[in-house]
């Protein structure tokens, strides 16, 4: 109880105090972001289970709803900009499925990628998981920014003062989570992560609408935003750990596929079980050079995007090597 107490009093003279406690923005050491062509990410969302679109203005009512992108722009790989995302608005959410679930694995488990054009202007969000679509656990997310003054329109947060919030890293970075830290929660199979739902912040320091975090404190971003493409902009979701035990499962047979000619020179290939996969192509740095969502057995040139190496394949998580001459 001691330790608590002494926790909880840190947080509240760091909220009040703007002291830095967390990860640094992304290129800086000691960063946690996840770049978009990390070969950590085995898959990404590929289903919109719900879709709730927010108010440009919650504090002008539900009259005028944002209208940026659709929910399935996020869907598939992070695209890294501005416009292939869908923007949530005041309070809206977004819930998405995974072709397998995500899993209580080492490290971090999954990222969230948002829009931001610089990592200084951050659009915030809490996340929350689910097993079974019904009960979800939230990320217990802290902000220490400091409320006394609102965050304008335009204006800028600190990366250092927030943490288990999406939205921390700017555009092609993503804001990673550990399942780890929900080891305590309820209602939740931490091996069988199915649905992850992303719900916007409402920026203001307004009581009657503010966000609050898991310690009380009021979430303090860009406010109002009251545009189209306001509130937090969803590009994409991306798993490190997912169970490819209920994958074989769920197809009864263990995926397999082969990869000819290998040796090849960039033309080759793919025979799979399976009639559709997601495919990934990295280079031996774990630069992304090839994706599909929707890869099929059949012929693939990648001769035009690559040069002489090592590459790995991914098709559903599973992975082998070709070499390019």
């Amino acid at each position: 109880m001691t330790k608590l107490i002494f926790v909880l009093s840190f947080l509240i003279i760091s909220a009040s105090t703007g002291i830095a406690q967390f990860a640094p923005p992304a290129g800086q050491a000691g960063t946690t972001a996840v770049h978009k062509d990390s070969i950590a990410i085995v898959s990404w969302a590929n289903d919109v289970v719900h879709f709730n679109r927010g108010a440009s203005d919650i504090a002008n009512g539900w009259g005028t709803l944002t209208s940026f992108g659709t929910a399935d722009e996020a869907l598939g790989y992070a695209q890294g900009n501005s416009v292939d995302v869908v923007s949530l608005g005041d309070s809206g959410s977004i819930t998405l499925s995974f072709p397998f679930p995500i899993m209580n694995g080492p490290g971090n488990d999954f990222a969230v990628f948002e829009n931001s054009f610089s990592d200084s202007y951050l659009e915030f969000a809490f996340v929350e998981v689910s097993t079974d679509g019904l009960n979800f656990v939230r990320f217990p997310a802290t902000s220490l920014t400091a409320t006394a003054v609102q965050t304008g329109t335009y204006q800028n947060s600190n990366t250092e003062l927030v943490h288990n919030l999406a939205g921390k890293y700017e555009q092609g970075y993503g804001t990673p989570f550990d399942l780890e830290d929900l080891v305590d929660s309820a209602g939740i199979n931490l091996d069988s992560i199915r649905y992850v739902r992303i719900v916007d912040v409402i920026g203001t320091i307004d009581p009657i609408f503010s966000s609050y975090d898991a310690y009380g404190n009021i979430v303090n971003d860009p406010y109002p935003s009251d545009f189209e493409a306001g509130g937090f902009d969803l590009d994409a979701i991306g798993v490190m750990n997912e169970n490819n035990i209920y994958a074989k499962i769920d197809t009864e047979n263990e995926i397999d596929f082969s990869v000819y000619p290998n040796p090849s020179n960039g033309l080759f290939w793919i025979k799979s079980d399976l009639e559709e996969f997601e495919i990934s192509i990295h280079d031996a740095a774990g630069k992304l050079v090839y994706y599909d969502q929707d890869g099929e057995s059949g012929e693939y040139n990648i001769s035009s995007l690559v040069s002489s190496g090592l590459y790995w394949i991914s098709i559903n998580g599973d992975m082998c090597k070709i070499v390019i001459p």
